[in-house]
């Protein structure tokens, strides 16, 4: 079979190509689409009145950061499982900045981070409060118990806040 000069041409410069994109750094991974915090803070508000349940991570029963780590599996984010843990991986973001689905970190009973809630807008969040209760708002209204405590607010979605103070 006899190829063309343009068929040849055609090959080398397919074949180029290939070898160029074989060269060129992997793929990024794609940051989660800006709407991401909206839809987990519309999950958060849909487990509220589930049980508190400590340990719990699913929808039979959450504590703080299992709600935490729960809503945002259900968006395709892995986070570490505990407050603390979960306030020193996130991208810092300021309280002035905060945008549905932030996490709110507050120090309740302890000098350390030891509960967090899922920020969801008109200065609210959800989060599994106590053991014999269940998942609720919670309010960060100025002088309220809760905006007495915050510890700090943090990002895993896209959309990172450049904003943010240092560590």
């Amino acid at each position: 079979m006899r190829r063309t000069p343009r068929a040849l041409a055609a090959g080398a410069l397919l074949a180029a190509a290939l070898l160029l994109a074989a060269c060129a750094a992997p793929p990024r991974r794609a940051a989660a689409p800006p709407d991401t915090g909206a839809a987990m803070a519309a999950l958060a508000v849909s487990l509220v009145g589930t049980p508190y349940q400590f340990g719990g991570a699913d929808a039979a029963g959450f504590d703080c950061s299992g709600l935490a780590l729960y809503v945002h599996a259900r968006a395709g984010l892995a986070i570490p499982r505990t407050a603390r843990e979960q306030q020193r991986a996130a991208h810092p973001v300021r309280l002035a900045a905060l945008a549905p689905g932030d996490l709110i970190f507050f120090r309740i009973h302890s000098h350390h981070v030891d509960h967090v809630g899922i920020y969801v807008g008109g200065g609210r969040f959800v989060h599994a409060p106590r053991a014999g209760g269940a998942v609720a708002y919670g309010a960060l209204a100025p002088g309220s118990y809760y905006r007495a405590r915050v510890a700090g607010a943090g990002r895993f979605w896209g959309g990172i806040s450049t904003d943010a103070p240092p560590r």
